[in-house]
């Protein structure tokens, strides 16, 4: 189930949305992605593989405490879905609402602005060797298909 979906319009703004709509191009409509680019990337554009962020929405739970404090994680999409590297490799593809994302392979770990909104400690357990391979700190995905997606959307696995 899709718990939470979080819109970043400017770096450092979080907009809570109860509905969104993933675009090809763009990602998630009004969030920041595409315009804030890449470090990763040779000339600094938006990194395609890295379109959205999907985070568990019990692990944010079990880290935030507050479900006010779930949206400074920096994810766009919170699910209620084991998105385990067995359950989730890259490749897999999820369905929400009208829209289909897949998981790609760039791995989503925790960094400095993790670290100093969820402590040291959240971003060992997430970045940890059992951490990475259950995904803890979610997966990142692109969208394959376009649509709106809703907050208590379901999330299923589609066969590929």
């Amino acid at each position: 189930m899709l718990k939470l979906i979080v819109c970043r319009p400017e770096p450092e703004e979080r907009e809570v949305l109860t509905e969104g709509r993933l675009d090809l191009a763009g990602g998630l409509v009004g969030d920041n992605w595409k315009a804030r680019g890449s470090r990763g990337t040779p000339d600094g554009s938006a990194n395609p593989e890295m379109q959205l962020n999907v985070m568990n929405a019990r692990v944010i739970e079990l880290l935030a405490h507050d479900k006010e404090r779930w949206a400074l994680a920096g994810d766009q999409l919170f699910v209620d879905l084991d998105l385990s590297e067995s359950n989730v490799p890259p490749g897999t593809r999820l369905a929400i609402g009208e829209a289909v994302i897949e998981v790609t392979a760039p791995p989503h770990l925790g960094c400095k602005k993790f670290s100093a909104r969820f402590g040291p400690d959240a971003v060992k357990f997430v970045n940890s060797e059992e951490g990475k391979a259950l995904h803890l700190r979610g997966v990142n995905a692109k969208v394959i298909q376009p649509g709106v997606v809703r907050r208590y959307d379901p999330v299923r696995k589609c066969l590929n």
